[in-house]
């Protein structure tokens, strides 16, 4: 009996949720090359940085939303993530700039090496900015 409860439960609240295009919002994500950077010329082991990014926003509907951050070892690869509304009256901006900031705890010895993307070249090849930084204690 309690089986069948809680089926039909399930059931009701299955039949009850719609999916609704005309109600979802349309968006997607999209990756801004890297402008220019505001970092450190040193660490000192132990503290927390905070690193600015400038990236230019092609259209009103751009915002940003996370970075993406990929470390492997002392090396961290870093660009903007903005979400795009899809919407028909974005108005296309010429040279806006945006500023996003994270705040980076230096962990270990050594230098890190930043690598904040910058689009691709013509021939498809990822383009970074390198920033190597040294750690002092």
């Amino acid at each position: 009996m309690k089986k069948l409860i809680a089926l039909s439960l399930a059931l009701v609240l299955l039949v009850s949720c719609s999916i609704d295009n005309d109600n979802r919002s349309n968006y997607s994500f999209e990756i801004l090359p890297v402008e220019s950077v505001d970092i450190p010329s040193e660490f000192v082991l132990g503290e927390t940085y905070p690193i600015t990014v400038t990236f230019l926003k092609p259209t009103a509907c751009h915002v940003f939303k996370e970075f993406y951050y990929s470390k492997n070892l002392n090396e961290r690869t870093v660009a903007p993530i903005t979400l795009v509304y899809g919407n028909d009256t974005c108005e296309t901006l010429d040279n806006v700039s945006e500023e996003a900031t994270f705040n980076f705890i230096v962990t270990s010895n050594g230098s890190y090496i930043f690598k904040f993307w910058q689009g691709e070249d013509d021939n498809g090849e990822d383009q970074y900015l390198t920033i190597e930084v040294p750690v002092t204690e």
